[in-house]
């Protein structure tokens, strides 16, 4: 088990019961060459529910890879995953998934987006037509039920991929690098959203991350990832006060996070600023 890093003097131990559990994982790839390619290695953590936890590291880490095991659409080679008191072994409608990409269907409304899942899962629109407008109230696309995805912007078309994750009400939200196709400025009001519908929601949420800053400024505790084969280094609690706003990212205490995670990843040169 990876023992998380020692506390900064303000920092309190969680007392919330983990929602997700994982001992040991491991996932090893077999190349076309015969060579196994080992892309996790012996990664434990657990996840408390309603936290808000990111992971970073440099790209060929195992981020992803760890994303899609939690999700279900990837096996483990070995190790302990559980969501609840449940194994997690396979897709599960407890688990809502936002990708980069937010891979909107061009000829479905917004509307028609978010019910995607509903359709796939064969289960009654009717049953969860209120909720989805609930939900794209709440994350600000009031009155775009039936625009199309041409006509949104690329902050907007997130949203409603979010949206689209939420709507079948998953305990846990995993999301895949989601705003890395913005630019800065969208980002940043993108970060300052999520942390609204975090907050509103009251879901549980892991996102991967490239971004120090980012990975700091939203969450609870940030996973630190070492190159591949992926281990942690570190996992850090961020005592930051909630809510947070963009003044924060200037604070001291901000920056001595940052250079904290930084300081794993100086010599490669793999993250953002």
């Amino acid at each position: 088990m990876v023992t998380a890093a020692p506390m900064l003097p303000s920092e309190a131990p969680r007392t919330s019961a983990a929602l997700i559990t994982a001992e040991g994982l491991n996932k090893t790839y077999a190349t076309q060459a015969g060579d196994d390619v080992v892309a996790l290695s012996n990664v434990s953590f657990d996840i408390a529910r309603g936290e808000f936890v990111t992971v970073v590291g440099p790209s060929g880490c195992g981020k992803s890879t760890l994303l899609k095991i939690l999700a279900g659409i990837l096996r483990r080679s070995s190790g302990a995953l559980t969501l609840g008191a449940r194994p997690i072994d396979g897709p599960s409608r407890d688990v809502g998934v936002v990708f980069q990409a937010p891979v909107l269907l061009p000829w479905r409304t917004v509307l028609q987006n978010v019910l995607l899942p509903i359709d796939i899962q064969r289960q009654r629109r009717a049953d969860h037509a209120a909720r989805a407008q609930s939900l794209i109230r709440m994350v600000g696309l009031a009155g775009f039920e039936n625009k199309y995805p041409g006509e949104l912007s690329g902050g907007m078309q997130q949203r409603v991929g979010i949206t689209r994750a939420l709507v079948h009400d998953p305990s846990l939200l995993l999301m895949d690098e989601p705003f890395g196709a913005l630019d800065a400025m969208t980002r940043e009001a993108m970060n300052l959203e999520l942390l609204r519908i975090w907050g509103e929601s009251g879901k549980t949420i892991m996102l991967v991350t490239h971004s120090i800053p980012e990975a700091v400024f939203l969450a609870d505790r940030v996973i630190v990832m070492s190159p591949r084969p992926g281990r942690i280094s570190e996992i850090i609690p961020i005592d930051l006060p909630r809510p947070r706003d963009l003044a924060v990212i200037n604070s001291p205490h901000f920056g001595t996070y940052v250079a904290r995670i930084r300081a794993h990843f100086q010599s490669l040169g793999a993250l953002d600023g």
